[in-house]
């Protein structure tokens, strides 16, 4: 029998297909890098002159405002390959080390643009995120753990399609970065506790750690599973769910809730299913929030390595179909190209140079 690939997918049925990889068949990671030539680094340098000089916005900067004659291409496959294919991919390279920030942030966003449109990650409206510690303490359950040196366990940021990392800086110490396929997360439970499987298509509760749009409740509902038009997306992010329970109105998490986050939590990080490498100053990780999981391990900051990524949450115009509890995650829409962001009331997108408190 030949099992289902997405597109045509039938619920509780075991995947096939590129996202659905394990960790044998990416023995060197870094033979499945593109990784950047003189050629595309000349080509970029012109391209952040370009649009430094042109008095735009950065924000305001499309692909009609540079021209990258030889890297376009693979900056888009790598795009297809995260949108259609094993939902990872990274590029090696980028010189932020003889950037300035202002260089730094527009070569980001020039690449970025070849991935989709950039939507806010924040109640600030930041559509370049800063991942460093700036001291907020983890131990607080509404503290949104980039901002801090703890670990981050596995999950996927589900208010974008996709997700791109930037390389400045590392720590001292720790800051490995994990990534797995939540498709073959979702057929080995299939496989070896098949009745979590309903459990985790069924109804999960989800906090918004304080940023709340205008008309909304500080929780939503949306399913770890969800089988739409024949694809599986999976959205899970555990310490979200725990923290919904403070609310009056949210279900208490049931003994097979906690049986299924532990399971899925285990067979994430297994050694079976998980990538791990620490990003190194110029590495870009792009991943699918559909299809691909990702971990963040604790760190140490020194005075002279202090570990600093971007982020950019992005919505490409032709990715897949979601089903409507999405709205509630993607500000509002499941249209693809329209959807993603946190959107709130007032606060206008922008880029800031540096982590802000």
């Amino acid at each position: 029998m030949i099992n289902p690939k997405q597109g045509c997918v039938v619920p509780f049925t075991i995947i096939e297909g590129p996202d659905a990889w394990t960790a044998s068949d990416f023995p060197v990671i870094e033979d499945h890098m593109l990784h950047l030539t003189p050629t595309h680094l000349a080509e970029l340098d012109a391209a952040v002159d370009s649009v430094l000089s042109s008095g735009k916005r950065l924000q305001d900067v499309d692909l009609s405002d540079f021209a990258l004659p030889t890297l376009s291409c693979p900056l888009l496959r790598a795009g297809q390959e995260v949108q259609f294919g094993r939902g990872w991919a990274f590029i090696r390279g980028v010189p932020v080390w003889r950037y300035s920030r202002q260089q730094q942030l527009a070569a980001y966003w020039i690449l970025g643009l070849h991935w989709g449109r950039a939507v806010p990650q924040n109640a600030k409206g930041h559509l370049i995120g800063h991942i460093k510690d700036i001291g907020h303490d983890p131990r607080n359950p509404l503290t949104r753990l980039y901002t801090s040196n703890a670990a981050q366990p596995w999950h996927n940021d589900g208010p974008a399609d996709l997700v791109a990392l930037l390389c400045l800086t590392n720590a001292e110490e720790g800051g490995d970065s994990g990534w797995s396929s939540s498709i073959s997360v979702h057929n080995e439970i299939l496989r070896r506790a098949p009745h979590l499987a309903p459990v985790l298509a069924g109804p999960w509760f989800f906090d918004r750690k304080t940023e709340v749009p205008v008309g909304k409740k500080p929780f939503f509902e949306i399913p770890v599973f969800n089988y739409h038009k024949g694809y599986l997306s999976v959205n899970y992010s555990d310490n979200y769910y725990l923290l919904s329970q403070r609310h009056p109105e949210v279900p208490k998490l049931k003994t097979e809730h906690h049986e299924a986050m532990r399971l899925f939590n285990e067979l994430a990080a297994g050694p079976e299913l998980s990538l791990h490498m620490v990003l190194q100053p110029g590495d870009v990780q792009l991943l699918s929030n559909h299809t691909c999981l990702h971990y963040r391990g604790a760190f140490r900051d020194s005075p002279s390595h202090t570990r600093h990524l971007l982020r950019l949450w992005l919505s490409p115009s032709n990715d897949r179909p979601l089903p409507e509890c999405y709205s509630e995650i993607m500000a509002g829409s499941v249209v693809s190209g329209q959807r993603g962001g946190i959107i709130i009331q007032g606060v206008a997108p922008n880029i800031p140079e540096e982590a802000e408190q």
